[in-house]
């Protein structure tokens, strides 16, 4: 299955029990709210699928794992209403992959910021190389990784997340990434999608009724993230409007 147009690209390709999907965007694989609620709608398809026990996410091209949201959307936004709405798109996301029936692994190529992090830290198990830097954006343009901060500070600690957040143009190395447990395995790129395949291949072997259950298991105390992420957009949709975040927002895309 292919979907693909200007906001961007979504394919899944099946191999047995296991479906890779993979996403792209132009903009260093940044997200357009289309995107985004197309990808959420696959990771929902794809836990009623009684056919696939793992999912692998991915991204397109050799660089960029995922630069987060799209900064010309953000210009866009004119109200706190329609800024909540963009938001709530990663709220989605995120609890798309957390209720999702099926185990997810993660693979990222290169380079992540705000909710290409986010989304690496909502995968199960993920596999990374030394090129896979992550750096939170947020703050240096105006607002604060508030939707994903559940996530990445279930995965890495807040302390971590703190280090990282107030850092705004400060990127940490995947080293560091690895030794705060964003990722699971640190690879050499060449070996990268065999580690990846070999790791799904060996996961989609076992008793899919026990993967289920380990996936509740792995994402228990998570329940008030149906509220907790959509409160969370509605901060960031408003802070989204400020002088100082409509000024930085134009100073980035220049």
């Amino acid at each position: 299955m292919s979907l693909e147009n200007t906001n961007g690209s979504l394919e899944t390709s099946f191999n047995n029990a296991i479906a890779t999907v993979q996403f792209g965007h132009p903009a260093s694989n940044s997200f357009p709210r289309q995107l985004l609620d197309r990808l959420t709608a696959e990771i929902n398809s794809l836990s009623r699928n009684e056919n696939v026990s793992v999912i692998i996410l991915k991204s397109e091209g050799a660089k960029a794992f995922c630069s987060g949201a799209s900064f010309d959307e953000l210009l866009q936004v004119e109200n706190e209403e329609q800024g909540t709405e963009f938001f709530s798109g990663f709220a989605h996301l995120l609890n798309a992959m957390r209720n999702c029936n099926k185990l997810i692994i993660g693979r990222v190529q290169g380079k992540a910021v705000g909710g290409g992090v986010g989304i690496i830290s909502a995968c199960d198990y993920t596999f990374a190389t030394i090129l896979s830097d992550v750096k939170l954006s947020e703050l240096a343009i105006g607002i604060g990784p508030f939707v994903i901060e559940p996530a990445v500070s279930r995965k890495i600690g807040k302390t971590a997340m703190a280090e990282m957040t107030l850092a705004p143009e400060k990127w940490k190395t995947a080293e560091w990434a690895f030794n705060k447990g964003l990722y699971s395995v640190l690879c050499d790129a060449a070996n990268l999608d065999w580690e990846v395949n070999n790791f799904a291949e060996k996961l989609s072997s076992y008793n899919p009724e026990a993967l289920y259950e380990m996936k509740k298991i792995i994402w228990e105390g998570t329940e008030n993230w149906e509220s907790l992420l959509f409160e969370r957009a509605t901060i960031t949709g408003k802070l989204v409007l400020s002088d100082f975040s409509r000024n930085a927002l134009m100073q980035f895309k220049k």
